[in-house]
C-alpha cells in the first residue's frame, strides 16, 4: 500500500450470513487528509464499505488495509480502532455518560489516559466542535445536531487519523444538518483528519473533495463532486438525486442551452445565465 493511502481495498467481497453478496471486488484507496463522500442508494453497501474500516466487519474475501494494517488481523484490532474512529447515525446510541464532558472523557479513561491530558483533549475536542460552554450540560436535554457534534467531540478527543461518519445526519433537522457538515469540514481543514462521509443528501457530498458513487455493491463513479455530478443520467438510473442547480443545469442544456454541466453552485450557475443572455446565446 502508498504511503500516501491510508485506506486501501484490494478486491474486497462482502456477504452476510444469508449468503447475499454485497459488496463486490471493490478496489478503493482513500489518501490522507482527502475528505471523501461515499454515495449510494439504500443497500447499494456504502454503509458495509464505513463498517470494514473499522473493523466492525472483516471481508469476505479479499483484503482492507488501514495505516498498512490488514483489519482481519484480530491482533491490530486495537490499533485500527485507535486510527479510524466511527460516528453513526443515531447520537443516542453512542452516548453513554450523563454530563457532556464525562461523556468526551468516556474513551479516554478506558484506554489510560493520564487525568491532566484527560481534561486538556476534552476541553479542546469540545471547543473543535463549538460546544464548550455546554460541558456541565447533561445530554439528554441537548438537540440531535448538537448530540452529534458531541459524539464527533468523543472521536477527536482520541485524536484518530481518520473519521468515518455514517449518515451522520440522517435524524437531523436542516440546523443541526448544517452544523453537523461545519463540523465535519472543520476536521480536515484544521486538523487534517482522513474524513469518509457516508450520505445521501446530495448537498453534503457537493462539499467533499473526492465523491464515490457505489450501486449494487461495486463503485460505478468516483471524482471530485463536479465530476460526478456532472453525470446526472447515471446518478437518476440509480435512485439517486442530484443537486438542484446541476438538474436545472441539465434540463436547460436540453432546450438548446449550452452551459457548463459541471455547474454546482447557485452562483457559478447565476453567472453563467447571465453571460448567456449577456451574449443572447441558447
Amino acid at each position: 500500500m502508498s504511503a500516501e493511502n491510508i485506506i486501501s481495498s484490494k478486491n474486497l467481497c462482502f456477504s452476510y450470513e444469508q449468503g447475499k453478496e454485497i459488496l463486490k471486488e471493490i478496489n478503493i484507496d482513500i489518501k490522507r487528509g482527502e475528505f471523501t463522500a461515499l454515495l449510494g442508494h439504500n443497500g447499494s453497501g456504502k454503509s458495509t464499505f464505513a463498517r470494514l474500516t473499522n473493523a466492525i466487519l472483516v471481508p469476505t474475501k479479499g483484503s482492507m488495509n488501514v495505516f498498512g494494517m490488514d483489519t482481519s488481523d484480530e491482533g491490530k484490532l486495537y490499533d485500527i480502532r485507535q486510527n479510524v474512529g466511527m460516528v453513526f447515525q443515531n447520537p443516542d446510541n453512542q452516548i453513554v455518560a450523563a454530563v457532556v464532558e464525562e461523556d468526551v472523557a468516556f474513551g479516554l479513561e478506558n484506554t489510560g489516559v493520564p487525568p491532566a491530558e484527560i481534561r486538556e483533549r476534552v476541553d479542546e475536542a469540545l471547543k473543535a466542535v463549538g460546544m464548550y460552554e455546554y460541558r456541565d450540560h447533561s445530554p439528554g436535554m441537548l438537540s440531535g445536531g448538537q448530540k452529534q457534534r458531541i459524539a464527533i467531540a468523543g472521536i477527536i478527543a482520541m485524536r484518530p487519523e481518520c473519521i468515518v461518519l455514517d449518515e451522520p445526519t440522517a435524524m437531523l433537522d436542516p440546523a443541526g444538518r448544517k452544523d453537523v457538515m461545519r463540523t465535519i469540514r472543520m476536521l480536515g481543514e484544521r486538523y487534517g483528519i482522513t474524513v469518509v462521509l457516508i450520505t445521501h443528501y446530495m448537498d453534503e457530498a457537493v462539499r467533499a473533495d473526492r465523491v464515490i458513487v457505489i450501486d449494487e455493491g461495486k463503485p460505478i463513479l468516483d471524482g471530485t463532486p463536479k465530476q460526478v455530478f456532472s453525470h446526472v443520467d447515471i446518478l437518476k438510473k440509480t435512485g439517486l438525486d442530484v443537486p438542484q442547480v446541476t438538474e436545472l443545469v441539465h434540463k436547460l442544456n436540453r432546450y438548446g442551452f449550452d452551459l457548463d454541466p459541471q455547474i454546482l453552485t447557485e452562483e457559478e450557475c447565476a453567472a453563467a445565465l447571465a453571460f448567456v443572455l449577456k451574449e443572447g446565446k441558447s
